[in-house]
């Protein structure tokens, strides 16, 4: 390996070919042309409304644009701006006498298009490593692709064959998609990603870390009648296309190409096949299993619901043999391949690539096999077990919380349930479940278990990073719902589990080990990627001969998408970013409290707080809270009786306090990888209000509040309602306070609910609370914003049917026992659970 200066970066290399070191927006003429042309192929309206907006008189000339319509500006485009990322190719594959086009560009330039990324550079990495949480290194952590046993074992082999080479994970993942709602038109388009490039620039599309690779032929072969000569005359046309994609990596992954880095680094790689991301239909075709089988081991179809009957992937050898045996004639090579349980596919795309194991690299799908699959399943079951009214009825009455979203009209009557909203509703699906009547008076215990069960293995799937303990949590969940399963059997809803989505995640653990955490290879990537460059891409053409249109139409965003790039590296003065260092990503997110500069009420009468805000209290425990800190550095804190007493000597020097509505929590790029602020949690606290004739509901959320310093100890944290949050006037504290008295900027009025019993119900594993009381009055206090440590949500005690009257803008003052909603986001399921 040899590393290049600077000057040998990707950068560098780009502007060598453009040849114009006055203008860093060359070949646009100025900023204001190139910020025209960026927002014409990004962001803007059809090539067409482009042409007649540059054709209104003077607006090309005003702007000094040289070119003076859509056509002039490709020409630009295509004749003067280097190659980004390599052009498609059209070429003709013929299967069963028949000739079909496929569209693919070149597997190896694509590879050194995205190793290559300036951008990426700092992020790659070269070399497998092992993690550990412990320094006797017992704890192994699994998060990142190259911290997988994969490349570990792959590297060996490679070592073995050629010594000193750099492995490039390679990741496929094929889905055919719809690109028009109502003509059935559809494309197939073909993804590729390494697993060099950290999974958290990978999952997010805005920062390219996919490269569309090829669209493969979508015919459905209607010619053909038969219809299981049809499949499988599809199922070849499918391998014979991917094979001629993937040819390429034949030679290079034994003897490796050399390969540039973004930062000029030169290195010998070898592009290895790693793993194929696919829902089930695509999984088995790519590895010619049979519907209702596995495609990863070799399982009878009766045994797909057990927990206990041991997995053997299949054999990669015995099937490579068997295909092996086309030559002997084609009943030898049918019975060959059926003796070891595939479809006789004639040279599968896989059949020649060096250390590629198809069964192994088969990865987990958690949109379709998890929340497209189990999670569906499991809402069918529940409704027919508990009743869709019920159901209903509970979810309208759930209270309001920044994770939940409220179904005003219930969750069973929604048709077309996308991945998005079965996540939204595992959110609360556990608690409304509690305590509801099931048929024959059938004890609840066990599908409370089995539930929770399913939510649990869910959410430890999902982990950013796991360690060999939380493998072993999530195999306790599956076995959790596995031991509980025939409740759904005793009330008549099914008779067998022999589902291969619920048999696919025996396979989770193994997995995690192999290739790291699920977020290395989710389909809800390639799903969003399907947007930018297949339906997006469709809308751009005139419908006819389109994928022609629609392969041109992504060279020029790509190519405009390289030049932001080089600009953007020109403007900065021509300087790299700071070396990067990799470390495991933890549960919590980098996140910040942030309250608004200016109040949201600049003055509201403490009668107001008590009346439309719902502070009762309030005087009672501001005073309180003045008398608690007026004593300063005083060590000893009083009790209740002794504060009261000097509570009643406090008066305000204010009949009015500003106050703020919200306080909200925003995500740090903690990791280095210039993610955007986004946010992640929010606490309201906003007043009734009359909104015309009519009254809007206060709305007052619940929150966990830190009333200790072990930030691990539940006994150290309290749930309150947060029923204001305010500041002191300035004149004031003066007057209310020592000098030495550090007073925190916000403050917030907190209604307490019970602190956390010792442990949580047996069955659904929620911690149950109550309205905290003394004297049959709620008890309050004032507590600094800053201690305020995130929302949380609480579900109501429904009993065995809903009270009706309860509403969801005043269920928290209808009801008086809650159940604390662990499932709310990651962080809270792993503090709670």
């Amino acid at each position: 390996m040899s590393h290049g200066s600077v000057d040998h970066g990707a950068n560098a290399a780009y502007g060598a070919h453009l040849a114009n070191d006055e203008n860093p927006y060359h070949p646009f003429n100025s900023q204001i042309e190139w910020e025209v042309a960026r927002w014409a192929k990004l962001r803007g309206a059809t090539s067409t409304a482009f042409s007649d907006l540059l054709s209104i008189d003077g607006v090309s000339e005003r702007l000094g644009l040289s070119f003076k319509n859509a056509n002039e500006l490709n020409k630009i485009i295509d004749h003067e701006l280097p190659t980004g990322r390599p052009k498609f190719k059209r070429e003709q594959v013929v299967v069963a006498g028949e000739s079909f086009d496929v569209y693919y560009r070149d597997i190896i330039e694509c590879i050194k298009s995205l190793y290559g990324d300036p951008d990426f550079a700092r992020y790659l990495t070269f070399a497998p490593e092992r993690h550990y949480t412990d320094e006797d290194q017992t704890i192994r952590l699994f998060h990142d692709m190259h911290t997988g046993k994969w490349w570990w074992n792959t590297q060996k082999k490679l070592d073995q064959h050629r010594p000193g080479g750099t492995i490039i994970p390679i990741i496929i993942s094929t889905d055919k998609t719809q690109v028009t709602m109502f003509r059935n038109k559809s494309a197939y388009p073909m993804y590729l990603t390494i697993g060099n490039i950290p999974k958290e620039i990978r999952r997010k599309p805005s920062r390219g870390g996919h490269i569309l690779l090829a669209y493969l032929p979508t015919t459905r072969l209607e010619h053909i009648t038969n219809k299981a000569s049809r499949r499988r005359s599809i199922a070849n046309l499918y391998h014979a296309c991917m094979s001629r994609i993937l040819a390429p990596l034949q030679h290079a992954g034994l003897e490796g190409i050399n390969m540039r880095s973004g930062d000029g680094a030169l290195r010998r790689c070898h592009p290895l096949f790693a793993s194929f991301v696919g829902d089930y239909p695509e999984q088995l075709l790519a590895t010619g299993i049979k519907f209702g089988d596995c495609p990863k081991c070799d399982v009878e179809k009766d045994d797909t619901e057990s927990n206990t009957v041991p997995l053997h992937l299949r054999n990669i050898g015995e099937v490579l043999d068997a295909l092996a045996a086309l030559d002997q004639g084609n009943l030898a090579f049918v019975r060959a391949c059926a003796a070891v349980g595939i479809k006789p596919l004639i040279h599968p795309f896989w059949e020649g690539l060096p250390f590629a194991n198809i069964f192994q690299g088969v990865t987990p799908d958690v949109l379709h096999q998890l929340y497209q699959g189990l999670v569906k399943h499991l809402l069918a079951w529940l409704e027919a077990a508990c009743g869709a009214t019920e159901i209903d009825a509970r979810c309208r009455r759930l209270p309001p919380n920044h994770h939940i979203r409220l179904f005003a009209k219930g969750i069973t009557t929604l048709s077309r349930v996308s991945g998005t909203e079965h996540a939204q509703i595992c959110r609360f699906l556990l608690g409304i479940i509690i305590d509801i009547r099931l048929p024959n008076n059938l004890n609840a215990g066990r599908l409370l278990r089995a539930v929770r069960g399913l939510l649990d293995f869910l959410y430890l799937a999902q982990y950013p990073c796991h360690s060999t303990e939380t493998l072993q949590l999530l195999d306790e969940a599956l076995d959790l719902f596995h031991e509980n399963k025939l409740i759904f059997v005793e009330l008549g809803i099914r008779n067998n589990f022999n589902l291969p989505k619920l048999h696919a995640a025996r396979h989770y653990h193994l997995m995690i080990m192999l290739f790291g955490s699920t977020d290395n290879y989710n389909t809800e990537y390639t799903e969003r990627l399907h947007i930018d460059l297949a339906k997006d891409a469709y809308r751009a053409t005139n419908h006819k001969d389109e994928f022609a249109q629609m392969t041109r139409w992504l060279e020029r965003k790509e190519k405009i998408l390289r030049h932001q790039k080089y600009v953007s590296w020109r403007l900065a003065g021509g300087h790299q970013a700071d070396p990067y260092h990799s470390r495991p990503p933890d549960m919590t997110f980098g996140r910040e409290q942030v309250m608004t500069k200016h109040p949201s009420a600049k003055s509201v009468s403490l009668e107001k707080l008590a009346t439309d805000y719902g502070a009762t209290h309030f005087r009672d425990a501001l005073a309180r809270f003045i008398a608690q800190q007026s004593r300063g550095n005083d060590p000893a804190p009083l009790d209740s009786q002794a504060l009261d007493v000097l509570a009643r000597d406090i008066h305000f020097p204010f009949h009015r306090l500003p106050v703020f509505h919200k306080v909200k929590w925003c995500s740090v790029d903690a990791r280095g990888h210039g993610d955007a602020h986004v946010t992640l949690d929010s606490v309201h606290a906003k007043p009734q209000r009359n909104v015309g004739a009519h009254l809007t509901a206060r709305r007052s959320d619940t929150a966990l509040v830190r009333v200790g310093m072990n930030a691990k100890d539940l006994r150290d944290f309290r749930v309150g309602q947060v029923r204001v949050m305010f500041t002191f006037p300035p004149k004031s504290i003066p007057l209310l306070f020592p000098p030495t008295v550090h007073l925190p900027t916000h403050l917030a009025y907190v209604e307490w609910f019970t602190p956390f019993p010792p442990a949580p119900d047996r069955n659904s594993g929620l911690y149950k609370l109550s309205r905290s009381l003394r004297g049959g009055e709620t008890v309050a206090s004032i507590v600094p914003v800053a201690d305020i440590e995130r929302s949380v949500h609480l579900i109501p005690r429904f009993g065995v049917i809903a009270p009706r009257e309860w509403t969801s803008d005043t269920v928290l003052e209808d009801c008086d026992t809650f159940w604390l909603n662990s499932y709310i986001d990651r962080y809270t399921f792993s503090m709670f659970r």
